[in-house]
């Protein structure tokens, strides 16, 4: 199904409406991390990108599987409007009483998960438990799609930030099959709006690199209602992500593969890792 951009405001924004959070619905780890405190002003014309290195935290028992991250990055990134092409998504995993595990992602999650598919596969299961997951790219510090790049398309800036010059691009796919964590996807040639003008090129999540480097956070980080993504420079102390490093238990996907992601999430359950 495509989606037009009015489509994906009104869908994305969907159920937010009247939206109120009790007391204590948020974790105690952030009472005192807000987005104001997870980035400091940066002057553009004097930015110094040996001075900083960047990292996300995702808090998986704050995300309330909205969707609205998807639209900001959507609108923001100028990402083709199909559910398969994405720079951030949410998955939700359901888990039964007998341990089996459930994931899907209808859109993306660009909708949220308030109506179920007709043949969603665990509608008669017995749930012990579920949440959200979102996703994006983990800006590896050891990044496989660098390597494989065989025109030196896809780089890794002195601030940590992995990117895709697409005007160099091939759309070979190494990059994309290279990725353990399905974060890169092809442009389609029949996209209506494109990152930066060319079809038929690899895109992925940037962390919002044109928006950051002005002092700026993260489309998706401004977008969340309950504070689900923090952001901020790892070599500034103060930051939410360092502080959270500090305090907390925090995990990364498949770290078994050695690709060092800057991604770290609270609360993950091991049926994710």
């Amino acid at each position: 199904m495509k989606l037009t951009r009015r489509a994906l405001l009104t869908r994305g924004a969907a159920g937010l409406a009247g939206l109120i959070l009790a007391p204590g619905v948020l974790s105690p780890l952030f009472t005192k991390l807000t987005q104001a405190d997870s980035l400091h002003e940066v002057d553009p014309e004097s930015y110094d990108w040996g001075d900083h290195y960047y990292g996300f935290l995702v808090d998986t028992t704050r995300c309330i599987g909205c969707g609205k991250c998807m639209v900001a990055c959507k609108l923001e990134n100028h990402v083709p409007n199909e559910p398969d092409c994405n720079r951030t998504w949410i998955e939700r995993y359901v888990i039964s009483e007998d341990g089996e595990v459930f994931v899907d992602s209808p859109d993306g999650g660009i909708g949220g998960f308030s109506s179920f598919p007709e043949n969603i596969k665990y509608r008669d299961v017995h749930i012990a438990q579920s949440f959200f997951v979102p996703k994006l790219c983990n800006q590896c510090d050891n990044p496989p799609c660098v390597q494989v790049c065989p025109v030196g398309a896809t780089y890794m800036t002195k601030d940590g930030i992995v990117l895709v010059d697409q005007k160099r691009c091939i759309g070979c796919r190494y990059c994309i099959q290279a990725c353990p964590y399905g974060a890169r996807y092809l442009v389609p040639p029949h996209a209506d709006v494109t990152p930066q003008g060319q079809t038929g090129v690899a895109d992925k999540c940037t962390w919002c690199y044109h928006r950051i480097t002005k002092g700026l956070l993260p489309a998706c980080v401004e977008a969340c209602p309950v504070n689900a993504r923090i952001f901020g420079d790892m070599r500034d102390p103060d930051s939410a992500p360092r502080k959270a490093l500090r305090d907390a238990r925090v995990y990364t996907l498949k770290p078994a593969l050695g690709t060092k992601p800057k991604v770290y999430y609270i609360g993950l359950n091991v049926e994710v890792r």
